[in-house]
């Protein structure tokens, strides 16, 4: 996973007003590698559906993966035909490589993209993007799991869609209901802190992106669609799906270990109620309660299974000392980083001698139990030791929460600085940390300078730096751009447009400043 950079603060959800300007409020991308015969009929279809019903407007992007068929020259004859039609090529193979590289240059607010074959219906392309505008949602997503979706697609399909998402809860808890679905949008200020986290370049993108916008506390909207499957599709299953399971590893594998912590991705104070400070409601106290149930239960099953194998080679207090204390090390691992949110390995060693401490005294009172019921009577039964190991355990485990809360892990819930550095609070960070400034690209086009904004540079003023993420461009009304204004096919090569740092050789994003963020200092 990459480490190298710090995305920063993510920017407060804001409703885009309505004004005119030359810049689209959307940008769809329809990724396609060999679509010849496809490639044109979705265009015009498209065009033809967000000309009726889209109220802003709209750009269509069309990105060329390194086509060998005649795909290139029919997004040239799209692109000089259809104004609002632009065409990137690469030189390279991979879905998520082609997303990730034009929401990269693209100016539009909203960025969007679907598949070529428009397995889903275009009526559910408004109510996906509806909720990037108004603010509510950061991220959006066509979902045909949702109960009121309408779905035709085969059984084999059908088996491996639901299997897939089963293996994503199960592995990386998550709650969104269908990743693999071709029709997703995000708002452009979130894309340019997210997307330098995501590494995975081809069909897994979408699964990367969604895992770490969740993780990072991104709202993600989902829209029920009606899908109908492509019985042409040019996808294979097989390898596709092989690739998405070594995803599913390596991201797993990275949020377990702590190499990529989303604590770095800060919420600016106000944007998340739970990030405010309510009087007479402890911050975090009802979602820890339940983490710790849910951990303390599983370990308690733990603990009696370690028992029982024990107690067959030795007596009940070396198999309860035994059981007790190697449940105990997992316990404190895993409420340290589930219930109490302490993510990478500092304080980590710290942490276990003080879970210790909280275990000699979980021993003490199970011991205590067991001595208690030993001189009772001389030979009791398994039984009745494991009920009265289960009342001691209830009675440790309310002692070990409120020792947890308010001295293992007190540094969490009351300081600013959680346990692995990194500031709790987006305005206690240094300026400029937000992202290594580079050289940004600006949306290729043939149009007039006058018919968008320009972008300045993307430095900004330390006392201007946090109102930046706070201000939202204007949604300009739909305009019509004549054909002799983008006569030119835009060329682009991934492999020439990085600075080295990256591996797949695509292009880095960082904050872009709007237009009307000026520096107290500028002479404009």
């Amino acid at each position: 996973m990459r480490t190298d950079s710090s995305p920063g603060t993510l920017p407060a959800r804001e409703h885009l007003p309505a004004a005119t300007a030359g810049t689209p409020v959307l940008d769809v991308v329809i990724p396609v590698y060999n679509e010849e015969k496809d490639l044109q009929p979705c265009v015009r279809r498209l065009h033809d559906h967000l000309t009726r019903t889209f109220p802003y407007s709209f750009r269509i992007t069309i990105a060329d993966n390194a086509s060998t068929d005649t795909t290139p020259l029919v997004a040239q004859r799209l692109e000089a035909r259809i104004p609002e039609v632009r065409n990137f090529r690469l030189e390279q193979k991979g879905r998520g490589r082609a997303l990730r590289t034009v929401w990269s240059a693209s100016d539009a607010p909203i960025l969007a993209y679907m598949d070529v074959d428009l397995s889903t219906d275009l009526n559910a392309l408004l109510p996906l993007v509806a909720p990037l505008i108004s603010g509510h949602s950061d991220l959006a997503i066509g979902s045909r799991l949702a109960r009121s979706s309408r779905v035709v697609r085969g059984p084999k399909r059908e088996f491996i869609s639901r299997a897939y998402n089963l293996i994503l809860r199960g592995s990386l808890q998550a709650r969104f209901s269908d990743a693999q679905c071709g029709f997703k949008a995000i708002r452009r200020d979130v894309a340019q802190i997210l997307l330098p986290l995501v590494e995975d370049t081809g069909w897994f993108f979408d699964t990367e992106m969604l895992v770490l916008a969740e993780r990072a506390g991104l709202r993600i909207h989902e829209v029920p669609v009606d899908w109908v499957d492509d019985p042409n599709s040019t996808v294979h299953i097989v390898k596709t799906a092989t690739d998405d399971l070594k995803g599913v590893w390596r991201v797993g594998r990275a949020l377990a270990t702590g190499s990529l912590s989303l604590d770095r991705l800060t919420r600016p104070f106000g944007d998340d109620p739970r990030d405010r400070d309510i009087m007479d409601v402890p911050k975090g106290l009802a979602r820890q309660l339940v983490g710790f149930c849910v951990v303390g239960g599983l370990s308690t099953l733990f603990y009696l299974l370690l028992y029982t194998v024990f107690r067959q080679f030795g007596g009940s207090q070396l198999a309860n000392a035994l059981a007790l204390l190697v449940s105990a090390v997992a316990n404190t691992a895993a409420n340290r980083r589930l219930t109490f949110g302490v993510r990478g390995r500092g304080g980590a060693v710290k942490h276990q001698a003080q879970g210790l401490v909280v275990f000699g005294i979980g021993l003490a009172l199970t011991s205590g139990s067991l001595f208690a019921l030993n001189t009772a009577t001389s030979s009791p039964a398994h039984s009745t030791e494991l009920a009265v190991l289960i009342a001691a355990n209830l009675a440790a485990t309310v002692l070990r929460f409120l020792l947890f809360r308010v001295w293992v892990f007190s540094d969490r819930r009351e300081g600013d600085e959680p346990t692995n550095g990194v500031p709790a609070d987006p305005r206690a960070s240094a300026p400029g940390a937000s992202f290594p400034h580079a050289s940004a690209p600006t949306y290729p086009t043939g149009a007039p300078q006058a018919a968008g904004p320009s972008v300045p540079h993307p430095q900004t003023h330390p006392q201007t730096q946090s109102q930046a993420h706070h201000q939202t461009q204007p949604l300009p009304q739909r305009h019509i751009v004549h054909p002799h204004d983008h006569d030119t096919t835009t060329q682009f090569r991934a492999g020439e447009a990085a600075d080295g740092t990256w591996r797949d050789a695509t292009m880095q994003m960082q904050p872009v400043r709007r237009p009307h963020d000026t520096d107290p200092g500028d002479a404009r």
